[in-house]
């Protein structure tokens, strides 16, 4: 089993990297843009992880049905 470091490690080198391809222009939304890049993958393996079931995928991220919802929407992975 891997270390719980590695994701973080994984994180903050794609980061670094990602930085250095900018060479001297600054970032706009650095936070935001992270976000929505982490979000969408963690949602995509839980819900397969879950068979689609989104009340035991929210329980599995520590969140409401109504908030897992409302990201899936948000990712376009749900039909409205």
């Amino acid at each position: 089993m891997k270390k719980k470091t590695d994701l973080a490690q994984c994180v903050r080198e794609s980061l670094v990297q990602y930085l250095a391809d900018l060479g001297d222009a600054r970032p706009a939304n650095l936070y935001d843009m992270v976000i929505d890049f982490v979000e969408r993958p963690i949602l995509e393996v839980v819900m397969a992880r879950a068979q689609g079931n989104q009340s035991l995928a929210a329980q599995m991220l520590g969140m409401t049905r109504n908030t897992l919802r409302k990201k899936l929407l948000a990712h376009k992975m749900l039909d409205q």
